[in-house]
């Protein structure tokens, strides 16, 4: 037999997100937000195999590199 009380809550929020204080973030620390969630890993979408961690290791390094070199130019 399930109690409720062992369930985690599920709640909605509406509306913009605000500081734990109540306040809404100031106009340049949402600008820095809305930066940071346009950041490209440069990872294709997909489901990729892998035979073995060096292996996947490999191919995040892979990535991780041609975003660097991406980013620089």
């Amino acid at each position: 037999m399930r109690s409720p009380y062992d369930q985690q809550p599920i709640q909605r929020t509406v509306g913009r997100r605000q500081a734990r204080d109540g306040r809404a973030p100031a106009p340049t620390d949402r600008a820095a937000m809305t930066r940071m969630a346009q950041y490209r890993t440069r990872a294709p979408k997909g489901v990729f195999i892998y035979y073995s961690a060096e292996e996947m290791n490999a191919a995040r390094d892979r990535w991780i590199v041609d975003q660097m070199v991406a980013k620089s130019r």
